[in-house]
């Protein structure tokens, strides 16, 4: 049965945080009441893998769809769009986590994307809110109404565990996982499904922490530095030569490098603690060198700190360290010093009438 409902899905903060927690339960209990909106609960976007189930039903969202979840905008756009997911960016009036008022022009950047893009985005709205930006439900709740009263988007009952007008009793067993394996008595999460009444059907999916690289088409100019400079063999590249990331689970967990040396910034590791390089819009997200560089830490460009990192790596594997020696992109390669976004930085702060 068709019903004009505002997909929403809240996707689920790793651990059992008892505020992110708290947060995800209001904002589901608001929701479910509300009659213009169908509200879901998925695990962690960058977790869940790709036959996961509740990757299976965002992909079944034919109109506009909100996704809340505990990562940049940006770095949900592109983890999403990695597993078939698009659409065309929905404007929300909510500012990501520590962003300014003048913080950047959204026409300017848009102007400056050179990037190589994402062919075939279906024709509707993907609104992408980050969940640590607020601590009050009613904040995003408010968002949330503002653009289901703007837009009219056709959704199918599929997939009831997750989707839907859950019941109480369905809506408790997914935020709170451990009840049923304390009911279950396994304590090992996993369904047996042997006929014995331990199966629950209302279980999410259990997911794992992961790390892998998310790639920003946007900015991504298909130059392949990150190809030449990965040892690893995480990224390969399609049948049109696009660049993707072919082997996650090769990546190293932790480790940026390849995001240090990525020229457009267009490389993202959704879980990291630099903004930069977890997917920060604006002109912030170019930053990569901390600033306390600036006040007394020794100071090291990015590549200098990418190549650091690829060789503890090797090292780790079993395998020597490679220095400057393989893979450092040819537009830093040269006689004297390599200039960065330090060096950008330090002439902007000379050019300061201070």
């Amino acid at each position: 049965m068709a019903a004009k409902k505002l997909t929403v899905v809240i996707s689920q903060a790793q651990g059992k945080n008892p505020v992110k927690r708290h947060l995800e339960e209001e904002l589901a209990a608001a929701m479910i009441m509300d009659p213009e909106i169908d509200v879901s609960l998925v695990p962690h976007l960058y977790d869940m893998h790709a036959d996961h189930t509740g990757l299976l039903f965002l992909r079944s969202v034919p109109g506009d769809l909100v996704v809340l979840s505990w990562i940049f905008p940006r770095a949900a756009r592109w983890v999403l769009s990695r597993q078939g997911v698009n659409g065309h960016e929905g404007t929300t009036l909510l500012k990501a986590e520590g962003e300014e008022d003048e913080d950047f022009d959204d026409d300017e950047e848009a102007k400056e994307s050179h990037g190589i893009g994402v062919p075939r985005v279906p024709d509707r709205k993907l609104y992408c809110l980050d969940l640590r930006a607020y601590p009050d439900h009613k904040t995003y709740f408010d968002e949330i109404k503002r653009i289901a009263g703007e837009k009219s988007v056709q959704t199918f009952d599929l997939l009831d565990w997750i989707q839907g007008n859950p019941k109480q009793e369905q809506l408790e067993r997914y935020l709170h996982p451990e009840k049923m394996l304390a009911a279950n008595g396994n304590g090992d999460g996993e369904s047996n499904g042997n006929g014995n009444g331990n199966a629950d059907p209302f279980a999410p999916e259990p997911t794992k922490r992961r790390w892998y690289p998310v790639i920003d088409y946007s900015r991504c100019t298909n130059c392949m530095e990150c190809i030449d400079f990965c040892l690893f063999g995480v990224y390969g590249v399609d049948g049109m030569d696009t660049i993707l990331v072919e082997q996650q689970d090769n990546c190293k967990k932790g480790c940026p490098a390849c995001s240090r040396v990525c020229p457009e910034n267009a490389i993202i590791f959704p879980g990291h603690k630099t903004p930069a390089i977890a997917g920060a819009d604006g002109p912030v997200a170019g930053l990569k060198i901390d600033l306390s560089q600036l006040f007394g830490a020794p100071q090291k460009s990015a590549l200098e700190l990418a190549v650091a990192e690829r060789d503890t790596e090797l090292v780790a594997d079993g395998r020597d360290a490679v220095g400057m020696t393989v893979g450092i992109p040819k537009r830093q390669c040269g006689n004297g010093k390599v200039r960065d976004e330090m060096d950008e930085l330090i002439d902007g702060l000379e050019g300061l009438d201070l």
